[in-house]
């Protein structure tokens, strides 16, 4: 059984569009990091704890989905998951949402996946640590289609 996907609230600023009022593309990358930062701080450890045992987790691939913009003053909902563990890297995968205040139904605009690679300090990749898979197996999902 799968566990539930991750969902977080983000409320659009100015500052996240472009002279449209339109959310700017890079921004999702963000707001995929929102929703990682807060899945893993809820449910594993903060990204802090990671880099205390001298680890960090870059990116080293993302694949982004547009399918409707977002506007200033939207409120979007991040959810994400956890779909992939290997020795040396993971994979979390993304969509995010903006309800329509009309019908009430989430409205797809973005969807997409990042994966990270387990580096030391140094930059040299690392296996990640025993305890940290096994905090994220739980949140872990056999399958998922972005």
């Amino acid at each position: 059984m799968n566990p539930t996907p991750h969902r977080y609230e983000y409320r659009v600023i100015y500052g996240d569009t472009d002279a449209g009022g339109i959310v700017y593309n890079a921004n999702y990358l963000r707001f995929f990091e929102i929703g990682r930062t807060e899945m893993m701080r809820e449910y594993v450890c903060t990204y802090k704890k990671v880099a205390d045992q001298g680890l960090i987790l870059p990116v080293i691939e993302s694949y982004l989905r547009y399918k409707a913009p977002a506007f200033y003053d939207d409120l979007l909902i991040i959810e994400t998951k956890l779909t992939e563990i290997k020795k040396v890297s993971c994979t979390f995968t993304y969509k995010i949402f903006r309800t329509d205040e009309e019908t009430g139904k989430n409205k797809l605009l973005t969807r997409g996946h990042t994966v990270h690679a387990s580096v030391n300090l140094k930059g040299k990749l690392t296996p990640l640590p025993e305890e940290l898979i096994v905090n994220m197996q739980p949140i872990l999902f056999s399958s998922f289609s972005a």
